[in-house]
């Protein structure tokens, strides 16, 4: 119903948009991003982002590609698409995409004051380019719920693991710093000379 619903909205104007939405969702706008985002934070030193956001990104195409060949989910064929896909339909790869770097941008802004600026369009494009689909007829809506559920889930993953796992940069606010490690060495120095045991 959600699918003949779009259909039944269909225009010429409104197709050019969708395409075009659709094509940025993926090979033409979603993947040179991700990879000049990747390159920026490698430019830029912020390995510990970078490692994060390339974890993020290339294990989000490595889940779309496995969940597909594992589910073989047959598109929909409700009516002649002006955009054919000959890949499985079970989870979407554009909806995967344009979530995983959605959030990915999410995340790695969140700590600035950048985070709306950032988050807003972010998600928006995520959920113009799940519609998109849908609205050209190539995926069910699960296929799009599933993409963007698997990739936030992913991303977060990600997240979580670098942020727990990997140690923190030098001048990262995580990181002691030098003058608290001499001066804590220096109290306790003097509290042994003292007799007295370190706190």
């Amino acid at each position: 119903p959600i699918l003949l619903f779009l259909h039944h909205l269909a225009s010429p104007g409104i197709d050019l948009f969708f395409v075009a939405v659709s094509k940025l969702g993926y090979q033409y706008g979603v993947l040179p991003v991700d990879a000049l985002i990747a390159a920026w934070l490698v430019w830029k030193r912020r390995y510990r982002d970078a490692l994060f956001f390339i974890l993020a990104v290339v294990g989000s195409l490595l889940v779309n590609l496995g969940a597909k060949n594992h589910f073989t989910r047959l598109r929909p064929d409700l009516w002649r698409t002006i955009t054919p896909e000959t890949t499985y339909s079970f989870p979407s790869g554009h909806a995967m995409g344009s979530a995983t770097l959605a959030t990915a941008l999410v995340l790695l802004a969140w700590p600035t004051k950048w985070r709306w600026w950032v988050s807003i369009p972010a998600v928006v494009f995520a959920l113009l380019v799940g519609t998109s689909r849908v609205y050209l007829g190539v995926h069910f809506p699960s296929d799009i719920l599933a993409g963007w559920s698997a990739a936030c889930a992913w991303v977060l993953a990600m997240h979580w693991l670098v942020a727990a796992r990997a140690p923190p940069p030098p001048h990262h606010p995580d990181a002691p710093a030098a003058h608290d490690n001499i001066q804590d060495s220096g109290i306790a120095q003097k509290a042994v000379a003292e007799g007295k045991k370190p706190a």
